[in-house]
């Protein structure tokens, strides 16, 4: 968001990575809209769950995801793949993530010298059916 210049519509909703702080979310976000608040147009949630928790709150509502509002999750967990529309989310390879979180934590065993270090891996976004375009003001 900073990159396009948009980073002052960006909101950070805290909470937990579980399907109850995703109905929490949505829930906020449907009590602000009822109070002059429009909805975003798009959220990306902590996790896939989360997202789960959110979408299901936002559909009893009768928010229509993706055109009234997107959603993505983050981890592409089998979760993504069951819903009727399917999760738009974020994919992390876990195995190389373990590959490098073993093979570090065995050079650092061996030598003890050896300062921490990090591996960045490119995340793959997976589009499936909770994104669209934004809504028409």
């Amino acid at each position: 968001m900073r990159r396009h210049g948009l980073e002052d519509q960006a909101r950070v909703i805290p909470g937990h990575h579980t399907e109850d702080s995703g109905v929490e979310t949505g829930r906020l976000l449907l009590a602000e809209r009822d109070g002059g608040r429009p909805l975003p147009t798009a959220v990306l949630a902590g996790n896939d769950r989360c997202a789960m928790g959110l979408l299901m709150t936002l559909t009893r509502a009768g928010i229509e995801v993706p055109r009234d509002l997107s959603v993505v999750g983050y981890d592409d967990s089998h979760l993504s793949h069951l819903m009727p529309i399917g999760l738009t989310t974020v994919r992390q390879d876990a195995v190389l993530m373990a590959e490098h979180a073993v093979r570090f934590a065995v050079e650092r065993l061996e030598n003890g010298e050896l300062q921490p270090r990090e591996a960045v891996l490119d995340p793959k976004l997976v589009v499936r059916g909770t994104t669209g375009p934004a809504p028409a003001e």
